[in-house]
């Protein structure tokens, strides 16, 4: 590390003591603040009694047996959350691979590997899905909503196999909109800000809620537009502030309540990316890239719903029909990969079959090689997927409390892989594409599923719970090559299409307690698991073609405690993961096409926790951590594949430690103004890039803190707010993955940005 860096370092290890120590400095105030704070704070301030409908029916967070984290809309706004990578922070376990809009690997618990997703993500009641792209790994590219008007965000830590099915196997989360409702009401928000070392960047948003007919219709309508300049300099194109970010969307919302006993909501969101990378060359220096082309990412969302409730008397039915449509293309940089045959050795290989080649050959395919390079690896594709899931749920207090239903996914995934050329001046992918290879894949998914979950009360106090599902999928993955390449060992192939399937159960059992209103203690087995398929890879054999789905069991123990009349409230949990027949990714003898296969195991251990503290008037104190170890318990070898991991390699990207500390404080300073702060310090431990110490092209990912201030004045007469932030105080280099291969310059790496300073006003009328 240079001296500059080591410098920032001990400034940043420094600057975040300072805020630790003066928020652990409040804590010794709890028991002396306890009488003020009865009585005058209610438990959804401090995040410890939000309703949720995460076991499909009300209950709150703590009396809920399961490890949840519940954010309400109030929280996102206070600390500033816009996507998924900023709340993330604030919940256990939940870990983000970050490469930019549209292309975010999402973790719980650690259990992290490509492939399909290993967490669902809803919005509302409606999965959505990334895109496969061409080497089936949905996981790294879930889709994201920006999150402007949300009720509260609910993610369950552990699967969630028998309510939320496949690819729920670390966990789910749920972002609940605010609903239409019966009174008019808007909201407007701006900010602007400037990012060290970058441009200018802003948001706008807006919603606005109108009844139509009164107690029957009303709408509720939101739009949104964000821009970034970026702060990624590219120094081989020599172009400053290149990572620029736009997105704009909105949704409309339909209430349609015709009877008080039956409810219709219509969803229609929308949102259109258009990106570059935020990938830079560590190597070359921080925030540099040294890509020979501009790499662009665009993304087109639509999110469709129609939910309906129908409250029966015994039980309440619900209908969830959505549709998702995704059109988005991303890029990579080809040119330095294509490079590497520029060499005597490729030409007698390519040229002569092995045979040295002449002075006037090895001309010729110098030239031949020149000319491809500036060059993308340019992936257009699209995802459409259509869901329908009905359930049957009890109502009221039963003895027997229950959930049955039925849930049925048909995705279409196209995409296009294919090398195109790019502008020698500007590093810009020529358009209309000009391309020297193409390969078409189209992936076909299809599942239906039965459920049920019934929780028995033996006594006021315990509670045991049982659950089983039961699923079958089949999967279609067809391809050809229209545009050869047989430099690389890709010539034109015809269609061919390879089907793999599935059926099978998932079960759920859990014990609960309710020692006393304060106190809740559970025990849960569970498992998840996510759809296998079969790869579509040129040249690739025919035992290396299917792969099967990975599944796991969850062993947990958990308690909810509140304590010191609620001005204290800690939630813990202990698990241990057992995960078989894991998918994992391996690559081609060329190195030029990755593919999935079945091979090894793991074992991952945690502990979770979460403190909600009010010590005094006005003040809030949250803290979340946890710890993984997350390794593999089996060599990484089968019949088919022979991969990198051997038993007890850590998984990569996962670190032991992870935590955040956060304080919000509010105090009036007049008749009708308030003072506003709040400071979030976020830690997260080093990991590593690859599962193998010995690996050459392991990279270390070190660990880092991030701290943000927010302060500023509301004005609760007219429910204003002006507020000014920093995020990233300390300017920390904060590298949330990393990798590297033999192609000269492949150190790659995606962070947080730098140091952010800007203002933001906000107004609900």
């Amino acid at each position: 590390m240079s001296t500059q860096g080591k410098f920032r370092r001990a400034a940043l290890n420094s600057g975040v003591a300072s805020i630790v120590l003066a928020l652990a400095a409040a804590l010794p105030t709890v028991a002396q603040a306890q009488d003020a704070a009865a009585g005058t704070a209610t438990d959804t301030e401090v995040g410890t009694d939000i309703v949720v409908t995460a076991l499909r029916r009300d209950t709150t967070v703590q009396t809920t047996p399961i490890a949840i984290t519940a954010l309400t809309g109030e929280t996102l706004t206070n600390a500033g959350v816009t996507n998924i990578a900023d709340y993330a922070k604030f919940v256990p376990s939940l870990r983000i691979q970050d490469n930019g809009p549209g292309q975010r690997r999402v973790s719980l618990r650690g259990v992290q590997a490509s492939g399909e997703a290993t967490v669902g993500v809803y919005y509302d009641d409606t999965p959505v899905t990334g895109s496969v792209g061409v080497s089936s790994d949905a996981a790294g590219r879930t889709a994201d909503f920006t999150l402007f008007d949300v009720n509260r965000i609910e993610v369950l830590r552990g699967p969630q196999g028998t309510l939320y099915g496949a690819s729920s196997m670390g966990g789910a989360i749920r972002v609940i909109f605010n609903k239409p409702s019966d009174e008019y009401e808007g909201t407007v928000e701006a900010q602007a800000q400037t990012t060290k070392g970058g441009g200018f960047g802003y948001f706008v948003n807006g919603m606005v809620n109108v009844p139509l007919v009164k107690d029957v219709l009303a709408a509720r309508a939101v739009l949104y537009r964000r821009d970034s300049d970026g702060y990624i300099d590219n120094t081989f194109l020599n172009r400053k502030n290149v990572n620029d970010y736009t997105a704009t969307g909105g949704r409309l919302m339909l209430r349609f309540t015709p009877t008080s006993n039956f409810t219709l909501d219509g969803t229609a969101a929308f949102e259109n990316t258009d990106a570059v990378s935020a990938t830079w060359n560590p190597a070359v220096g921080e925030y540099k890239s040294a890509a020979q082309v501009n790499l662009p990412y665009t993304d087109k969302s639509q999110l469709y719903s129609l939910t309906a409730n129908w409250d029966v008397g015994f039980a309440n039915l619900t209908s969830i029909t959505s549709y998702q449509h995704r059109k988005s293309a991303y890029a990579a940089d080809d040119s330095y990969y294509i490079g590497t045959y520029r060499t005597a050795a490729r030409c007698a290989s390519y040229v002569n079959a092995g045979g040295a080649c002449s002075a006037d050959q090895l001309s010729t395919y110098y030239g031949y090689i020149d000319s491809l390079s500036p060059a993308a690896i340019y992936y257009p594709g699209s995802t459409k997927d259509f869901t329908q899931e009905v359930r049957l749920s009890s109502t009221g207090d039963n003895a027997f409390d229950w959930t049955v239903g039925g849930f049925f996914q048909n995705r279409k995934n196209d995409v296009t892989s294919s090398d195109a050329r790019a502008d020698d001046a500007t590093g810009e992918i020529i358009f209309p594409v000009q391309l020297f290879y193409r390969r078409e894949i189209f992936d076909k998914l299809k599942q239906v599923a039965v459920f049920g979950e019934g929780t028995y009360h033996v006594t006021p106090a315990i509670s045991l719970t049982a659950g089983i599902r039961y699923f079958d999928y089949d999967k279609t993955v067809s391809g050809f090559t229209d545009i050869g390449w047989t430099l690389i060992g890709a010539p034109v192939r015809p269609v061919n299409t390879v089907d793999s399937s599935e059926n099978g159960t998932l079960l759920k059992f859990n014990a609960s307690w309710q020692a006393n209103p304060d106190m809740l203690f559970y025990a849960t087995a569970s498992q998840g698991f996510r759809p296998g398929g079969a790869n579509q890879v040129i040249g690739l054999s025919a035992d290396l073609t299917p792969y099967e789905s990975d599944k796991l069991w969850n062993y947990e123990v958990g308690g909810k405690i509140s304590l010191l009349d609620r001005a204290l409230t800690v939630n813990l949990a202990a698990f241990q993961i057992d995960w078989d027949n894991m998918q994992v990714s391996g690559r081609t003898t060329n190195g030029a096409f990755s593919f999935l296969s079945n091979a090894g195991a793991a074992r991952i251990r945690g502990l979770e926790a979460e403190a909600f503290i009010r010590p005094a008037q006005g003040l809030q104190i949250t803290l979340a951590g946890n710890y993984l170890d997350a390794k593999l318990t089996e060599d990484q070898i089968s019949d088919a594949v022979v991969a990198a991991g051997r038993a007890g390699d850590r998984i990569p990207y996962i670190p032991h430690f992870a935590g955040s500390v956060g304080a919000e404080y509010r105090a009036p300073v007049g008749d009708s103004v308030e003072f506003f702060a709040r400071a979030d310090v976020n830690y997260v431990g080093s990991s590593y890039s690859e599962f193998r110490p010995t690996n050459v092209y392991r990279v270390k990912m070190d660990d880092y803190a991030l701290a943000n201030l927010r302060v500023g004045f509301e004005l609760p007469d007219s429910d204003t707010g002006v507020y000014l932030f920093v995020n990233n105080v300390f300017d920390a280099v904060a590298i949330n993955r990393a990798s590297m291969s033999s192609t000269p310059n492949s150190y790659a790496a995606t962070s947080a940005a730098p140091r952010t300073i800007g203002v933001n006003l906000r107004r609900h009328f």
